[in-house]
């Protein structure tokens, strides 16, 4: 008999472990983050009365997966642009967050004497919140949907984008004692350099990908060139010196963007569910009662200290950033423990030589601890929060509901302002695209060239193919918004703007001229000054190229029609509210949807025929049936059963009309049932039968009678099916479906006749 590998016989006691605990904590109606910990504590060594498992670090490499995939999972939900769209308050709240932690953990370190070193990164591990804990446990208690949670994740996914830059900080703290302030720009730009690029790639390559590949996709297919892709990305994040975690969410925000999305989450569901409990028992495996004891009183001091940093700093940080009381009492309360990036950053420390041997064993006790009472937490953030309410003086109340309608206000933006801002972006994309295209040429394509062409002939070309590439992104830099609505309006305003204006042109052909001069200098040594008149020359002949305005006027189009493609086709089959109704709110009107019942009485009927404007002063924006979309339908369009229309009205009147939508029909009505109940009769044609050589179409059955003639009987006995020109002879019996009273209409009618 063969021997079963130790990964496998783990992965059953997991397994088990899980399920047990689960459905205990199911039934006791608490997450299950603390069933899986507590299935993790029973799998683990430390407990002696069940098996343990063998292969420890087979297991840690799963839990690193289940990571991955959770935070995939995390940024299939939460795209760039609804982190764009809370921006502000997250950067505002995560940095006072993270800067107000960092000093409570140096300050705790100091208070037992512990060393600098240690100190400084005890605060690091208490900055960070975990992402996948807080995320599972807004899953189990059902709160994700909630305001304050879509803040609670912005802030951890800023968190998480900082917690690479704080990483990069103590890595060169340790190394030199000191800060590097040179290191730490560095890395800043390497980080927003690698998001500008994965982001515009991704959103331009990969919506075109799946579209032009969908004939082809099948559930199976989807889910393997998902995870394909994700862990692509995870294999490049970590090339380049990130968290794979972070990869993971990168990939996932892109997809994100995609009409896809929603199928790929549901896909990776299942797969995501089993590896993040192992991941979380992953970390209950760590749970050491013989080390809790010994460093009971440092863990005790750092928990207390995290519940009481966030709960009070953390709903500071938020209040500051300008939201409500409420909503910045339940984001501090989410936000009390430590996770993943605690364990990274204490890894670091070990790996570097620089904290202690206690260091690590403490902050994963606390990381157990502050896991367990998260969902508690969360629990306790409106109770507190009505607690505080009843005893705030009420001139705070006043003063932070002026201060968090006040940081709502928006100013209109000067021309200036708007025009330079988009010159910014512009400049700042390209210039990310043409960096990124230049490396992969001088590391990828000019090698190939020079391995089998002659030197001068590679340089030559190599050249060529570079400034060809980049060319469109080139002529962008330089043409971009010189014709947009701000630039003109400036330009005619006041002729003293138009020095500035012109600068800015100016400024944008040197940042052109400086690429095409980097990349002739780094294969031919020319003199600069004649490098600079051809590089020149080549962006004057690039602004006048019709053939790159076209291309690049092409590729912004596709980019920006990928990018709100997935809102375009949520709005088109009525998932989400078309852009004009917020226009309406302001004139007391409201556009709102109404499902035609398949027993209404408006089905089948046209517009003109319900005259819904005169009757309740409505009008219908739309009418959405399955995927099509007929926008304002003319008066001929028939309503149908499953139509969903869009109505806009007042208050008043969408309330008195949404109750004669759901109005059925009488067919439908219980006195009624009986009456249309189907019958089948028989028919017998004799000498003096009004049907006596009419043929079926010919008799008017289905149209004076509204009945049916399903067979024919012959005098041989067999039962023919009719045909419309089949002609009754004397002796046939007539089959005839219909209602009751039409069937003995027709009768009543035969034996007249007869």
């Amino acid at each position: 008999m063969s021997e079963l590998a130790p990964l496998i016989s783990d992965l059953a006691l997991i397994l088990i472990c899980a399920g047990v605990m689960t459905l205990i904590f199911k039934r006791l109606k608490q997450p299950l983050v603390l069933g899986y910990i507590v299935a993790g504590f029973l799998a683990s060594p430390h407990f002696t009365l069940t098996p343990s498992v063998i292969d420890t670090t087979s297991i840690h490499t799963w839990s690193e997966i289940g990571v991955i995939f959770l935070l995939f999972a995390l940024g299939l939900e939460f795209s760039f642009k609804k982190l764009v769209k809370v921006g502000g308050t997250a950067v505002i709240a995560a940095c006072s967050i993270i800067f107000s932690m960092i000093m409570i953990g140096m300050t705790v370190g100091w208070s037992f004497g512990w060393k600098s070193m240690d100190c400084l990164y005890l605060g690091g591990m208490l900055a960070m919140s975990s992402t996948t804990i807080i995320y599972k446990a807004f899953d189990d208690l059902g709160l994700r949907q909630q305001r304050f949670a879509g803040l609670v994740l912005s802030i951890l996914i800023i968190e998480d984008i900082l917690a690479i830059v704080l990483m990069v900080l103590l890595s060169t703290v340790a190394v030199s004692q000191n800060f590097e302030g040179g290191e730490m720009v560095l890395s800043i730009g390497k980080l927003v350099f690698f998001l500008i690029l994965w982001f515009v790639v991704g959103i331009y390559l990969i919506p075109i990908f799946l579209k032009r590949s969908k004939k082809w996709v099948s559930d199976e297919t989807m889910l393997i060139l998902s995870l394909a892709m994700c862990f692509g990305m995870v294999v490049l994040a970590a090339k380049v010196g990130f968290s794979p975690a972070f990869g993971a969410f990168i990939m996932g925000s892109i997809l994100a963007e995609t009409v896809e999305a929603e199928t790929i989450e549901k896909l990776v569901a299942p797969v995501k569910d089993l590896f993040g409990a192992i991941f979380f028992v992953s970390v209950g495996m760590m749970v050491d009662p013989a080390m809790i004891v010994e460093y009971i009183g440092p863990i005790i001091a750092i928990t207390l200290a995290i519940l009481l940093g966030q709960t009070i700093l953390g709903t500071g940080g938020v209040v500051l950033a300008g939201q409500p009381l409420k909503v910045a009492m339940q984001c501090g309360f989410s936000l009390t423990q430590i996770g993943e990036f605690a364990f990274i950053i204490a890894s670091l420390g070990v790996s570097l030589n620089v904290t202690s041997s206690f260091l690590y064993p403490i902050v994963v006790a606390v990381s157990v601890i502050t896991t367990f009472l998260t969902p508690y937490m969360i629990r306790l953030a409106v109770p507190a929060y009505q607690y505080v309410d009843k005893r705030m003086p009420l001139k705070w109340k006043l003063m932070l509901e002026r201060y968090a309608s006040g940081s709502h206000t928006v100013n209109s933006e000067s021309n200036w302002k708007k025009l330079l801002v988009d010159i910014g972006r512009i400049v700042a994309v390209y210039s990310v695209l043409c960096v990124a295209v230049i490396l992969l040429s001088f590391h990828f394509v000019i090698p190939l060239l020079y391995a089998i062409m002659p030197e001068v002939w590679a340089k030559w070309t190599s050249v060529v193919f570079t400034i060809l590439c980049i060319s469109p992104f080139l002529r962008a830099i330089v043409m971009k918004k010189n014709h947009s609505i701000e630039f003109q309006a400036l330009w005619q305003d006041n002729r003293f703007n138009r020095a500035p204006l012109v600068s800015t042109i100016v400024l944008r052909m040197i940042i052109a001229v400086g690429f095409i001069l980097f990349v002739v200098r780094r294969l031919f040594d020319a003199s600069t000054l004649l490098v600079i008149a051809i590089a020149l020359v080549l962006v004057v002949l690039m602004i006048f190229s019709r053939s790159l305005k076209k291309q690049s006027i092409y590729m912004e189009r596709t980019f920006i029609q990928n990018l709100r493609f997935r809102d375009t086709h949520a709005e088109f089959t009525g998932q989400k509210r078309p852009k004009y109704e917020g226009h309406l709110l302001s004139r007391d009107l409201h556009l709102s949807d109404f499902d035609i019942p398949a027993d209404s009485l408006w089905a089948g009927c046209t517009l003109k025929e319900l005259n819904l404007g005169n009757k309740y002063g409505v009008h219908v924006a739309s009418v959405i049936r399955g995927l099509h979309r007929i926008n304002i339908p003319g008066a001929e369009v028939r309503l149908f059963p499953g139509d969903t229309i869009q109505v806009i009205g007042t208050d008043e009147q969408l309330s008195v009309f949404g109750k004669e939508v759901q109005k059925v029909s009488a067919a439908a009505e219980e006195n009624e049932i009986e009456k249309r109940e189907m019958h089948i009769k028989q028919i017998v044609v004799g000498e003096h039968s009004v049907f006596l050589g009419k043929t079926i179409q010919t008799s008017n059955i289905r149209e004076a009678y509204h009945c049916l003639v399903v067979g024919v009987e012959k005098g041989n006995g067999r039962l023919l099916t009719p045909e419309p020109q089949m002609a009754f002879e004397i002796g046939d019996v007539i089959w005839v479906v219909g209602e009751q009273k039409n069937v003995y209409k027709l009768m009543e009618n035969q034996i007249i006749n007869q």
